[in-house]
């Protein structure tokens, strides 16, 4: 039960300081007054428990504000002693859209996705939840969000966690990776100084794709000091540092790396790894060990590598005109999406699989989000206007990340194998 509100009748003035009375004069008066009492302690009890319940809603302020800036909830809040349960979340800001119009582009196929999407609006600096209709569900930073003097900028992306209770973000442009909770809406850890740039302990420079793992420890890619970190939120240093800090990056894996700028859980318990520069992919084990390294066919900038059943791997071409595409570790073309004219792909930067086989994908530069439909080579869902940015509903403005919601999340379907590096945080 949670607590009681001050402002309930426990806590008022003239209960707080209330006098004994001496013994009853009569039994008719004393059965009075007691009934009496009784009616007014039951009745302010009553009145107690719903000052309480609404108080336990107090981190549902933002919820409240934002939906009327949008139609959209941009928190979240749980009732009183109620735990938090994702599903039960998404099912109630489904609800809240219940009817409303969605914002696809014509032709959209809402059945093309299972469930609400995640979608990283990196110039808009904010992450949007969208369902399959394209109405957004919910927002973060709304209002009530953010504390005094934080700020949460450039996002460009974003991925539920294990539990899907909480999301990490990575700021690639800030230097930082920021880990939000979805019960609260408010920010639970973040990792680097944003705005500056370093490879000092608690530093990053251009980190990619943070990813929160089981036991609550993060491992993420630093772009531009050339390794791939594993962090702890109860150290300010990394726990462990694949790679060799340094500003020179070039394939020499697990010495050193080229760019990274992704690095996947696996089916098997490992990490697929992207490096940028000599256009490589890496597995890797959780203690650093190399198992093969290929080069995706075709491709000169490989982004955010990821696998889509075992042995079979898909990446997007971060170039323009862009491509999107699945290869082995032989580095064998299987399947590739390049379309022409008005469809041509412009620096698109991850593309994910969906459990229908078909292809979740953002197409940053042209501000869309798309679905493509692997048999026919055709868009079959898109929200947002090709080449047009905004941030009206149905808007994006460089979408840069991707995740599907719970329970079809990239590190929630592979929780239970998620591999989790052997080094322990000190102290």
């Amino acid at each position: 039960m949670a607590s009681r509100s001050k402002s309930s009748w426990a806590h008022a003035p003239k209960h707080a300081a209330r006098k004994k009375r001496s013994r009853f004069k009569t039994p008719v008066s004393a059965a009075i007054l007691i009934v009496v009492l009784l009616i007014i302690a039951l009745t302010a009890m009553h009145g107690g428990n719903k000052t309480g319940a609404k108080a336990s809603g107090s981190n549902g302020s933002a919820t409240e504000n934002s939906a009327g800036q949008n139609g959209s909830s941009g928190g979240s809040a749980t009732a009183a002693g109620a735990s938090f349960n994702v599903k039960s979340w998404i099912a109630s800001l489904e609800a809240k859209v219940k009817g409303q119009k969605g914002n696809l582009q014509p032709g959209s196929q809402p059945s093309a996705l299972p469930g609400p999407i995640l979608i990283a609006d990196e110039e808009n600096s904010r992450l949007l939840l969208v369902d399959p209709k394209g109405r957004i569900l919910w927002q973060f930073p709304s209002s009530g969000n953010l504390s005094p003097g934080q700020t949460f900028l450039n996002p460009d992306d974003a991925f539920f966690g294990p539990t899907g209770n909480e999301i990490m973000a990575t700021q690639e442009s800030q230097f930082a990776i920021t880990e939000i909770s979805i019960k609260t809406g408010h920010i639970l850890y973040r990792y680097g100084h944003p705005g500056v740039a370093g490879s000092a302990p608690g530093y990053l420079d251009n980190p990619d794709d943070a990813m929160l793992l089981p036991n609550g420890n993060i491992i993420t890619a630093d772009i531009k000091n050339c390794r791939i970190l594993y962090l702890s939120p109860s150290q300010p240093s990394p726990v462990h540092i694949y790679g060799e800090t340094t500003t020179a990056c070039y394939h020499q894996p697990p010495q050193r790396f080229g760019s990274p700028n992704g690095v996947f859980p696996m089916s098997n318990g490992n990490w697929l790894v992207t490096e940028i520069n000599g256009d490589w992919v890496d597995e890797m084990t959780p203690s650093g060990q190399i198992l093969f390294s290929a080069h995706p066919p075709g491709i000169t900038y490989p982004s955010d590598s990821n696998e889509v059943s075992p042995g079979v791997f898909l990446t997007a071409a971060y170039t323009s005109p862009g491509v999107i595409e699945e290869f082995n570790q032989n580095g064998s073309l299987l399947w590739r999406f390049d379309p022409t004219g008005s469809q041509t792909l412009n620096h698109p930067s991850i593309a994910i699989p969906l459990p229908n086989g078909n292809i979740l994908a953002t197409d940053d530069r042209n501000n869309r989000v798309i679905v493509i439909d692997k048999t026919t080579g055709k868009i079959i869902w898109q929200y947002g206007y090709t080449g047009v940015s905004g941030s009206k509903p149905g808007y994006l403005a460089e979408p840069d990340g991707v995740d599907l919601a719970p329970p079809y999340s990239l590190l929630m379907t592979n929780a239970s194998t998620m591999g989790i590096p052997p080094f322990q945080p000190a102290g």
